[in-house]
């Protein structure tokens, strides 16, 4: 995740020390983002001053420790300009946990299946009114409206593709379920069991005295 570029627009406005930031990051990108880790971001600010895109001096404070400021080059503005305005292509793939679940359910079988498919539309019934929520809330702030829609897009979208599994899948997990091996039958209780003779007939094997 680039997220060196981001900090390389945030100080296209001001030079910043790292607190501020980290501050400025959470604000402009909002909730469904999460915490930028302080550390994470320090190790960020060290790559950016050695590439160039960056450089660092130190405020003298009279009342607290010295602080160190970093300001964005000439080197880092071309940089942050090349990759703002290229596109994004994904390069991961779709890896998401509930298609291996969706793997795990259709090897146990329809029950399963439904089970979880079930549980997983309520689940994300339940985002997309957290997000309805946010949206609301935060009505006011573009760019965080625009991360939050998205986010809404996408849970849309996979409530979508819980049909499309479930239609695809059932098949499959019916198949899955007619060829699992059948459960050991229970044998009989009350003292008693069955023993056949050489006959092959099948009686009542008699009580101890």
């Amino acid at each position: 995740m680039p997220l060196q570029h981001a900090v390389l627009a945030l100080l296209t406005q001001r030079p910043n020390h790292g607190y501020e930031l980290k501050a400025r990051f959470e604000e402009a990108i909002g909730p469904q983002w999460g915490g930028l880790n302080i550390g994470h971001l320090y190790q960020i600010l060290e790559r950016l001053v050695r590439d160039g895109y960056v450089s660092r001096s130190q405020v003298t404070q009279t009342d607290r420790p010295d602080k160190n400021l970093y300001t964005l080059t000439e080197a880092g503005r071309t940089e942050l300009n090349t990759w703002a305005t290229s596109a994004w292509v994904r390069v991961g793939g779709f890896r998401d946990e509930l298609f291996l679940k969706l793997l795990g359910a259709v090897a146990l079988g329809p029950h399963a299946l439904t089970t979880l498919i079930e549980a997983q539309r309520q689940t994300y019934l339940s985002e997309l009114a957290g997000l309805a929520q946010q949206r609301r809330a935060h009505a006011a702030e573009p760019l965080v409206a625009v991360l939050i829609d998205a986010a809404i897009a996408h849970t849309k979208a996979d409530l979508g593709l819980l049909d499309s599994a479930s239609a695809h899948l059932a098949p499959l997990a019916a198949a899955q379920d007619a060829q699992a091996p059948q459960r050991s039958q229970p044998q009989g209780s009350g003292g008693t069991d069955t023993i056949s003779d050489d006959s092959g007939r099948r009686g009542r094997r008699p009580e101890s005295a």
